[in-house]
């Protein structure tokens, strides 16, 4: 089941302030955060290869080339945060209502922006082993912590508190491909 329209609505606008926040906590303007390309996706308009059933969201990288030279600034690479309505949708209404979909959907856009930030910076590379990206996604899962520390309210504990080490559950890590 797809995200409905009032729902897509409100995903973008968590996203702005996911950018706030993330902007905020790595001390770039607004413009900045923008600067670091990226889209987001939802099922209605990702490619085959962008769907999983392993995580609520991850990452692709494409690369545009427009001119033959290849570091030709009109030349670029972009991020797709493919977001998965479906297990999203399905992991609150399976919550009842102890996980609204507002401080999940606030998370996990904070965790991939996160992701983006740092790959820009060159903190993180995108193409590393299995085992490198299981110990970025903890680092990312800290920071993301940090970043929403000011906007946690109860339903955000909530959400942070599923995503715990403590509780270990592997199933709701976002995987990065």
């Amino acid at each position: 089941m797809p995200f409905s329209m009032s729902q897509i609505s409100g995903v973008n606008k968590l996203f702005g302030s996911a950018e706030e926040l993330v902007g905020r906590f790595f001390r770039l303007s607004t413009d900045e955060v923008r600067a670091n390309r990226y889209e987001v996706g939802t099922l209605a308009t990702l490619q085959r290869h962008e769907l999983t059933d392993s995580a609520f969201a991850h990452l692709c990288k494409y690369y545009y080339q427009k001119a033959a030279e290849e570091k030709d600034p009109s030349n670029f690479h972009f991020y797709r945060i493919c977001l998965q309505d479906d297990r999203i949708l399905d992991a609150v209404k399976r919550a009842g209502s102890f996980i609204k979909l507002a401080p999940l959907m606030l998370y996990i856009a904070t965790h991939e922006l996160v992701h983006i930030i740092r790959f820009s910076r060159g903190d993180s590379d995108f193409d590393v082993s299995t085992k490198a990206k299981m110990l970025e996604e903890r680092r990312v899962d800290s920071i993301t912590r940090e970043v929403l520390k000011p906007a946690a309210d109860t339903d955000m504990t909530l959400v942070m508190d599923c995503f715990s080490s403590k509780y270990k559950i592997d199933a709701l890590y976002f995987n990065e491909s």
